[in-house]
């Protein structure tokens, strides 16, 4: 709201004509004691809050010893839903057993450049076998190890 000051009709030498009253305004302030109780309750119910947000579910992952990344023109190593009882997977069209895997993926990848290797697995296989026979091809110096899956299908 605008103040009035009084002029002293001394000062302003005009007599009745003069100006009797200055106004001037105030400057407005703003109160920022609200808006600084509002940002520190934010705060902390962000510090609270942040915590509970990144906890995750757990999970017993198996362990890997090697791992790279996937590029084409590989050679398939197929992981059927028996490997679990017998221990045999196939490279191309050859079954064998897992032992000698490494061996035989040497000997396939031997005249290549690409160095990379598909593993086609059955849907009930478990991931600790799938690590098994990745680690395997890891053993024969495969560069990359590629999982293939099945496009779904259209309707």
């Amino acid at each position: 709201m605008p103040k009035v000051q009084p002029i002293p009709s001394a000062v302003s030498g005009r007599g009745k004509r003069g100006r009797s009253a200055r106004v001037s305004s105030s400057l407005a302030e703003i109160n920022v004691v609200p808006l600084v109780d509002v940002m520190l309750v934010l705060l902390i119910i962000f510090m609270v809050a942040a915590p509970m947000m990144t906890q995750g579910m757990a999970v017993n992952l198996p362990t890997a010893r090697r791992a790279t990344t996937v590029t084409a023109q590989p050679v398939y190593v197929t992981v059927p839903a028996s490997y679990a009882k017998n221990k045999f997977v196939q490279i191309g069209n050859d079954t064998i057993k897992v032992e000698i895997l490494p061996e035989r993926v040497k000997q396939a990848l031997a005249e290549r450049t690409d160095k990379s290797v598909f593993i086609r697995a059955d849907g009930d296989v478990a991931y600790r076998d799938l690590v098994s026979v990745w680690d395997k091809l890891k053993e024969a110096g495969v560069d990359k190890v590629g999982m293939t899956t099945r496009p779904p299908e259209t309707r």
